[in-house]
């Protein structure tokens, strides 16, 4: 994959998955977490210390969401299972899982606004030269308000949730239909994520170029053309 000098710029849309992406989700769960483990005082019913417990839940959950990515679980059997597996997992018994727990998890952690360094930046360097677009596996509710409450709605022209669409990346579908309602082609066209199986080899196998974002520096695979790190490499790539 080759990106193209401006004077021979090829892309004229730009894809951007949301979690993970732009909206740094591990950090506000965690920001959340500790929260309702204060408000909950998980400490007083035998729970391991909130440090054990975000890196309990995160592992689960990232399992969940890439079971969910692939159609293997709902929405519903997602919510019910992540918490619900930690508790257990920590030394909880079934009847002592908080029923509410999910609940304010998913009203209050949409509320945070933490996004990965340098989002805003590079999004408004990008918007100046590009349309930008989102296409994100997040649920209706939670993703319009991460993107309200962090004003980066004004960067995207369209913004695509599965849930409303009926498909998930990497469904060859969802990026069709991203592209009929953005009026763009695959040939001018750059999906951007984190995720290699929804994002990368979703967009790749779809016959767009795509970008990997990998803040963390996961191992790349040979197959995946470029990765990049923090969101600023963009501004001297495009």
């Amino acid at each position: 994959m080759k990106i193209h000098p401006p004077s021979e710029i090829k892309y004229k849309h730009i894809f951007f998955d949301l979690d993970h992406t732009i909206w740094d989700f591990d950090k506000n769960a965690a920001e959340t977490l500790v929260e309702l483990y204060e408000l909950y005082k998980l400490d007083g019913i035998g729970l391991p210390g909130a440090a054990l417990f975000i890196e309990t839940y995160t592992r689960n959950n990232h399992q969940l969401w890439a079971e969910y990515h692939t159609g293997k679980i709902t929405k519903t059997e997602l919510r019910e299972t992540r918490f619900r597996r930690t508790f257990i997992e920590l030394g909880l018994h079934p009847d002592q899982v908080p029923l509410a727990f999910e609940d304010d998890y998913v009203k209050l952690c949409p509320t945070k606004t933490n996004l990965f360094p340098h989002a805003h930046e590079t999004l408004s360097y990008l918007k100046d030269k590009y349309t930008l677009h989102l296409i994100s596996n997040g649920f209706k509710e939670a993703s319009t308000l991460k993107i309200g409450n962090t004003n980066i709605g004004q960067y995207f022209a369209e913004v695509i949730i599965s849930e409303i669409v009926g498909i998930n990346k990497p469904d060859p579908a969802i990026f069709e239909h991203a592209l009929n309602v953005a009026g763009a082609t695959k040939s001018e066209s750059l999906m951007i994520g984190d995720s290699l199986e929804a994002d990368v080899y979703g967009a790749l196998n779809f016959g767009m170029d795509a970008i990997y974002f990998n803040p963390f520096n996961a191992p790349k695979p040979d197959d995946v053309p470029l990765q990049i790190h923090h969101l600023m490499e963009l501004v001297s790539l495009l």
